[in-house]
């Protein structure tokens, strides 16, 4: 059992090199659905059919690295969540926070595999 709690969200962040490419592929060849788009971060989510706690995140980057998405783990209270990780000996990069959205930290597996943790900052319900 961890030491921290999950939030039952689940997200994969996958980088693409255009965001609006991307985001029709999804929605035609997979019948993925929009979520939200964030323009000024380039990022935004499409609802899977396993429901709204399962998203996949479309994150416009230059350099695009198949293979490398990052799965992101909903927790409670990301503060607790580091702290556990930490204190088992598991390298966690510093927390990052999309204001009044979500903070985020990134941490490895021992082969250097990138996780990541999401604590959401808005108390609204995700849509269904």
């Amino acid at each position: 059992m961890s030491g921290f709690e999950y939030d039952k969200q689940l997200v994969i962040s996958v980088g693409v090199s255009d965001f609006d490419t991307a985001l029709d592929w999804y929605q035609r060849n997979l019948g993925f659905e929009l979520v939200y788009k964030l323009d000024e971060y380039g990022w935004g989510e499409v609802r899977t059919p396993f429901g709204a706690d399962v998203t996949i995140g479309l994150g416009q980057t230059e350099e695009v690295k198949p293979g490398s998405t990052v799965p992101t783990f909903g927790v409670k209270d990301i503060d607790a969540a580091r702290a556990h990780l930490e204190g088992n000996g598991v390298k966690v990069d510093g927390t990052s926070e999309v204001p009044e959205m979500v903070k985020l930290a990134t941490f490895y597996d021992p082969d250097g595999n990138p996780w990541m943790l999401a604590q959401s900052l808005d108390n609204r319900e995700r849509a269904a």
